[in-house]
């Protein structure tokens, strides 16, 4: 029964998985909480571990934040000890062993930085501004833990407070006032948060990276007036910049040196000078590490629109039938920066995806069953070596697109809110004699083809960063986009087109929230189980 412990943390064995050397005291005679958390050095390894464990996992498949879209339908994600399958395919119940794993982990560690948080006064420290920072980066980690759970399973426990096993079984709390609370607190966090990045600890929050988190709830959460106003500070800082390359932002050439990335994920918050995106994302490859673990479906490769900004069903160039037979005709240049399949070619050779004799014949276990692979994150220099990759939890794309999908759902829709869109069409490569939506073309649409634009471009700006089970859930097409088969690579053979079958899926209009498990019923009995499960 320890393990079902929620909220109590046990102050005689502070463990974290897959960090007990770093939070190792040279005492091996600490018995107390006192003794573990006495040292400024104390507060930067919890703060540490805080991320790792659940933010920035090293090599943890079920939290890697590009795995994420395997629940959606921009992708499949093949190994069910990873979760996300059967999110994405609709084969889930209250017995599902994620849904258990993550409230679990998310509770056990609001209950650590709570007692953290209790206990901020202990550390000695000769900066008492050090002791705040760290209180307040603590206090966002908490708010991040419980705007996550919200969105999962609405209504839940709320403790600001360490809580016995007996204190921590209360009533949930509306998902509605839990939020009135978090983005209050979240004002005065941002408040008390340093303005600038860290020499160090770069990954931690600062005033404008925590704003921007708070930003992307307010978003999913319909605070429009509150993301617009958030964004716009962020704008308004100067601290942030396109990139000048989309597609060296997520390769060697531009990862850790761009003004983009303002929540990240580098090394120093991993821990390690290894990252994995190749081998969870890359092709098998000759020797390589490339394991196919999370790879692109057709509805995201034909949501792709044209370099014009055009639908591929309503260009007048060329056919939606040939579009599907070339992806890479007249296509946003996105495409071929995030997406690689059939014909490409791969560390100088041609991809062939039918050949069962090539190591990604797309029946292979290491190969992709839909014959796409993510390129973004995926560098041939790590082909036949460990990456160390820096990646961008959150970018200023992403503040751009909400500031302009805020205003769009206002129907307030500025000139600013305009440039947003240029200014993340234009770094994309797209036709800005056409794409430009300041142009006569766009002055006549309605609210509802201004929200069909920037959900789209959300899309493919954002492909394979994890946000987009986050927005089918929000915009509510979940039920529409997943009830869909997941489907692969498209070719012609004898006249007729043919396109590779993955697996059905299915959606429940119930899904849109998550069950909680049954084990976690037991352990908690005041909870009250989501409707259809």
């Amino acid at each position: 029964m320890k393990k079902r412990i929620l909220y109590l943390i046990p102050l005689l064995s502070i463990g974290f998985s897959g960090c007990e050397k770093f939070l190792d005291k040279r005492d091996p005679t600490a018995t107390t909480f006192e003794e573990f958390f006495n040292t400024e050095a104390d507060l930067q390894r919890v703060t540490y571990s805080s991320y790792l464990d659940y933010f920035t996992p090293r090599d943890n498949r079920k939290l890697l934040f590009y795995m994420r879209d395997g629940r959606s339908d921009n992708a499949y994600a093949r190994s069910d000890e990873d979760y996300h399958l059967r999110i994405g395919n609709g084969t889930m119940n209250s017995n599902t062993r994620a849904f258990e794993y993550y409230y679990t982990l998310q509770m056990k560690h609001v209950g650590r930085i709570n007692t953290y948080l209790a206990n901020i006064h202990v550390p000695y420290v000769e900066d008492e501004s050090i002791r705040q920072r760290y209180k307040a980066i603590l206090e966002g980690l908490r708010v991040w833990h419980y705007f996550e759970m919200v969105s999962r399973w609405g209504n839940i426990p709320f403790l600001l407070k360490p809580a016995t096993i007996e204190e921590a079984k209360v009533p949930p709390t509306p998902k509605e006032d839990i939020l009135n609370q978090l983005f209050q607190m979240s004002d005065d966090i941002a408040n008390r948060l340093p303005p600038d990045e860290y020499t160090t600890d770069k990954y931690m929050f600062n005033r404008y990276s925590f704003k921007a988190l708070v930003m992307r709830y307010a978003l999913y959460n319909g605070r429009w007036e509150l993301a617009a106003r958030l964004a716009q500070e962020i704008m308004d800082s100067g601290k942030y910049a396109l990139y000048h390359s989309y597609r060296d932002l997520f390769q060697y050439e531009g990862h850790d040196n761009n003004n983009e990335f303002i929540i990240h994920q580098n090394l120093e918050s991993v821990g390690s000078n290894v990252t994995n995106s190749f081998r969870d994302l890359g092709p098998h490859f000759r020797t390589g590490r490339g394991e196919s673990y999370n790879v692109p479906l057709k509805s995201l490769v034909d949501a792709y629109w044209t370099k014009q900004g055009r639908p591929i069903a309503d260009c007048p160039l060329h056919t939606k039938r040939e579009y599907e037979l070339n992806p890479k005709l007249n296509r946003d240049p996105r495409y071929e920066a995030s997406i690689m399949g059939h014909g490409d070619v791969f560390y100088g050779e041609q991809i062939d995806i039918y050949s069962p004799g090539n190591p990604m014949y797309y029946q292979n276990q290491r190969a992709s069953k839909s014959g796409y692979w993510f390129r973004k994150f995926v560098s041939e220099a790590d082909a036949f070596r460990n990456g160390n990759l820096t990646y961008g939890l959150l970018r200023y794309a992403e503040v751009l697109l909400t500031y302009a999908e805020a205003k769009i759902m206002l129907n307030d829709i500025d000139e600013l809110a305009k440039s947003c869109i240029n200014q993340v069409r234009q770094r994309a490569g797209l036709d800005m004699a056409f794409a430009d939506v300041t142009l006569p073309t766009y002055s006549t649409y309605t609210q509802d083809q201004w929200i069909e634009l920037i959900r789209n471009e959300r899309r493919l700006e954002l492909a394979g960063e994890g946000v987009r089970y986050d927005d089918i859930i929000r915009w509510g097409i979940a039920d529409e986009v997943l009830n869909q088969p997941a489907l692969g690579h498209t070719r012609e053979v004898n006249g007729e087109l043919q396109t590779l079958h993955i697996e059905d899926r299915t959606f429940k209009p119930y899904n849109y929230l998550w069950p909680f498990h049954e084990l976690v019923l037991k352990v908690e009995p005041a909870l009250v189980q989501n409707p259809g499960y």
